[in-house]
């Protein structure tokens, strides 16, 4: 087993320390930097980052990470854990999806040095983090004023990523592939492969998305030989879908959800029903296919377009 170099600091086998990558001054000349907990194992092995707020905003993913380094003895690792649990820190300080500049920091990789804030950021990240790793696991929850199903995002075709996906345990499996300037995209093409976890919803702890999610990254941690923890077995056998489909709002109104999260439908079942203020006209919402509920706002008024729920297609 080797020593590990990052930010200056040494991290030599059976051993853990915590790091500090400096990212920019604020206007105050206050640095920020990037918070980094690397563990180094007994022997060689994979090299596994663990990343979480990104979006500044979905913190469920925050305390994934700090409950795994819980469990992780380096002194029983094979391999290399590379724990980031706020990648956004500026958006976490605020409280805000995005950095100061507004911009989205999972459309901003890999990123250039001479970029964006965003864009040194990600720089940053694929340089001093991803560049370390064999494996990935991103962790998020659903946007601001919505709440997802646990889920693993992945490509699926891959049969080392798919494999990492079934032993993660979520009970639902998405192929999907990846976004224009998401971590996801920069690390496949570097040929590693990531899985990306959403649960539940932006600044709010969910219980079960974070159990679900502390459990799927010791399952993948140990099919991976990096640990061996003794975990419980699944609850669940994971469904697995190529399509998802949001339905959106025909009229602004005050919307009744019908269904809750991990619902199986029926198209043409109702969903919702869609109010006026005055209760004097509503508007059923109805299944345009089969399909799981894996998604939906959590606010009640809504602007006619506006996303509503989300459904993964079944067959």
């Amino acid at each position: 087993m080797t020593n590990i170099e990052m930010a200056g600091i040494t991290v030599a086998p059976r051993e853990r320390k915590r790091l500090e990558l400096p990212v920019a001054r604020l206007p105050t000349q206050t640095m920020l930097s990037l918070p980094v907990t690397v563990i180094n194992g007994i022997e060689e092995g994979p090299r596994l980052w663990l990343s979480a707020a990104i979006h500044g905003d979905e913190i469920n993913g925050v305390e994934i990470i700090r409950q795994v380094l819980e469990k992780i003895n380096p002194d029983s690792l094979h391999g290399t854990l590379i724990a980031v649990p706020i990648v956004n820190i500026f958006g976490f300080i605020e409280q805000s999806r995005y950095l100061p500049d507004r911009r989205d920091l999972n459309r901003s990789f890999p990123g250039s040095p001479r970029g964006s804030l965003a864009s040194r950021l990600a720089n940053l990240f694929m340089s001093e983090v991803v560049s370390r790793c064999t494996h990935g696991i991103d962790l998020h929850t659903a946007s601001d004023h919505r709440t997802n199903l646990p889920q693993i995002r992945a490509n699926l075709l891959d049969a080392q990523t798919h494999r990492c996906a079934q032993a993660f345990g979520a009970p639902l499996l998405i192929h999907a592939t990846t976004r224009d300037g998401s971590l996801r995209q920069a690390a496949t093409k570097q040929g590693i492969p990531v899985l990306l976890y959403e649960a539940g919803e932006a600044l709010r702890f969910d219980a079960e998305a974070i159990q679900v999610g502390v459990e799927g990254v010791l399952r993948v941690m140990d099919v991976l030989g990096m640990v061996q923890l003794g975990l419980p077995a699944k609850t669940v056998t994971p469904v697995e879908v190529t399509q998802s489909k949001w339905v959106r709002a025909p009229r602004s109104g005050i919307l009744h959800l019908k269904v809750i999260l991990g619902q199986t439908v029926d198209k043409k079942q109702l969903l919702g029903i869609i109010y006026d203020t005055f209760g004097e006209t509503s508007c059923q919402v109805c299944a345009p296919c089969n399909g799981l509920v894996i998604g939906y706002t959590q606010n009640p008024l809504v602007n006619q377009g506006d996303g509503i729920l989300h459904l993964a297609v079944l067959n």
